[in-house]
């Protein structure tokens, strides 16, 4: 079985200015989900997709197999991710052939274990399901403590029940999507348009390992957490 890595890691970022390539306890940032994928021994290849050839250069010195020239117009702010993980593949096949099965990496989630990686990837195979992301038990649930605001000003339950609940354990699990890993079936991933499909499962990761950089105050937890050794 042919497994790929991919980690798409553009230039540009307003929450962390060049934060892919920004040095965390010694390392550029992008370097973490590296070492987890080759760490990992699952893969094939390691393609890393940017449109910076400075981060391109960075991913080859820290593991990556090959590299990928993401467009420009799969590489701005508004960008979804999709396109540009299925161009990563679609070009990383072209040298390499056909994969059965792609694992994206999110560069700006350096707290996952190679552990995380690896349990995704069972979770597919022992549930037959099309592809796996992954989160982290919600601090806010929409049938307890999330409400919504109407265009009156009124607000409300996000999702009330029939019969209300008085604790948030007694209410159904809610997850945060944490953009830590995506597992999918080749097939999947490229036929179709959505991440969520009929048969899309979570692989549960713990709070402290789902931390996602998006701005200065998250950079500095996760150093924080990296410094303290308690990201484990």
């Amino acid at each position: 079985m042919k497994i790929l890595c991919t980690i798409c890691a553009r230039a540009g970022s307003k929450g962390v200015a060049n934060k892919n390539l920004r040095l965390i306890n010694g390392l550029p940032l992008i370097a973490y989900s590296l070492r987890q994928a080759v760490e990992s021994k699952l893969f094939s290849q390691i393609a890393v997709s940017s449109d910076s050839p400075e981060i391109r250069d960075t991913a080859l010195a820290h593991g990556a197999t090959f590299v990928v020239d993401r467009p420009a117009e799969m590489a701005s702010d508004t960008a979804p991710k999709l396109p540009a993980i299925r161009h990563c593949v679609e070009t990383t096949e072209k040298e390499f052939g056909q994969f059965d099965i792609i694992i994206d990496l999110d560069a700006t989630a350096p707290l996952r274990i190679s552990a995380d990686i690896i349990g995704s990837l069972e979770l597919l195979k022992t549930t037959n399901a099309d592809n796996v992301i992954t989160g982290t038990l919600a601090h806010r649930s929409p049938y307890f403590n999330l409400v919504e605001q109407d265009e009156n000003g009124i607000v409300h339950l996000s999702k009330p029940l029939k019969n209300d609940v008085t604790r948030r354990q007694d209410s159904p699990k809610c997850f945060d999507m944490n953009a830590s890993i995506y597992v999918w079936r080749r097939k999947a991933l490229l036929n179709n348009p959505s991440l969520f499909v009929s048969s899309t499962r979570l692989f549960e990761m713990p709070r402290e390992r789902s931390l996602d950089i998006d701005s200065q105050a998250d950079f500095e937890m996760v150093e924080w957490m990296m410094s303290k050794g308690s990201a484990k």
